[in-house]
């Protein structure tokens, strides 16, 4: 049954949003910007600002300029000793910036490469573009390491513990897989899925769980599970479906080993994309189509519950974690209460 999911709080905004990040404790942070009269600014990036909102209340702790603006790749989190940390475009170039969660001061900011997708953890920041993936530092702002192959693009990064996972595209085939490094060094550890997606849209991994919104479901799958797939259609096509479909794979295996579990997006193609999302959290995969919310255990796939969350499908950013849902629309936050 289709539930409407209880919102705690949502807070309106005088200007844009276009970042958030949520921890599993302490403050919701809000990245925004002033919209130029005409949408029309001279420079690369648009200033920014960043807010702090109590998590429980959506009280407005403080609101502070902020040297990362609104432009090309954003992410947001929270550093190991109590400090916001930030990396996006600026005027210079791309920046990273530590401030305090206390009080909104610039405590540090170096440089770091242009970038597309980004992960921002307690120790590292995982920054991706199309040449390279690059891990800074988030207390020291220096760069870690720095991953690139000859033949390769690189397009999404997610982070589990040790490993980081990152979409890529073998330019020789002109198809997507995931790889999975090393979060210590940048050492190449192994190719989870082969090349072989048109695209792969989103990934979300959690404990022994890696979730992927992929192009192609049966070809990100074995043959047992593909042939699986095949006979479970009710048609008597002679291929697995084409469309959207979600595969979760162990975290750990190598290519080639038995999915979890899949399931197809029955009614979705790729032209739906990025009405459809993932988000993974506390051993839970929330996957987003519009504005529902289908909660799965992230190794089983079993159903938790479906909700529909008012605004989701307008979504401009939205976060889970522990049992709380962070979404944030052009102008307001909210947060929602999920099953944690």
């Amino acid at each position: 049954m289709t539930r409407s999911a209880r919102r705690r709080w949502a807070r309106e905004l005088d200007h844009e949003v276009d970042g958030i990040a949520l921890g599993a404790t302490g403050p919701v942070l809000v990245h925004g910007y002033e919209p130029p009269a005409g949408g029309r600014w001279v420079d690369s990036a648009i200033p920014g600002k960043l807010s702090a909102l109590d998590r429980s209340s959506g009280e407005l702790l403080w609101t502070s300029p902020c040297e990362v603006g609104y432009g090309r790749g954003f992410g947001a989190g929270f550093g190991r000793e109590g400090e916001a940390v930030l990396v996006g475009p600026s005027t210079p170039g791309h920046r990273i910036v530590r401030m305090s969660l206390e009080t909104g001061e610039l405590l540090d900011v170096r440089a770091v490469p242009t970038f597309d997708d980004a992960v921002v953890e307690s120790d590292l920041c995982l920054l991706v573009s199309a040449g390279a993936v690059t891990a800074v530092d988030s207390r020291t702002l220096q760069t870690r390491w720095r991953y690139a192959r000859e033949g390769e693009r690189y397009h999404l990064v997610d982070r589990n513990g040790a490993h980081a996972f990152v979409v890529f595209t073998q330019v020789a085939r002109k198809r997507q897989g995931v790889l999975r490094l090393a979060a210590s060094s940048g050492a190449f550890d192994a190719v989870v899925l082969d090349p072989a997606q048109r695209a792969i849209h989103d990934l979300a991994v959690d404990g022994e769980a890696l979730a992927l919104l992929v192009s192609d479901l049966g070809a990100a799958l074995q043959d047992a599970q593909a042939l699986e797939l095949l006979l479970a259609r009710e048609d008597e096509a002679a291929e697995p479906p084409a469309g959207l479909g979600i595969v979760a794979l162990s975290s750990e295996a190598d290519p080639g080993a038995r999915a979890h579990w899949f399931q197809t997006l029955e009614g979705q193609d790729e032209g739906d994309f990025p009405e459809v999302a993932l988000a993974a959290d506390s051993g839970k995969l929330y996957v987003v189509r519009g504005a529902l919310l289908d909660v799965r255990d992230g190794l089983t796939g079993r159903t938790l519950g479906e909700w529909v969350v008012p605004g989701l499908d307008d979504r401009v950013g939205w976060r889970v974690s522990q049992g709380a849902g962070l979404l944030a629309e052009e102008r307001r936050v909210s947060i929602f209460e999920l099953p944690a």
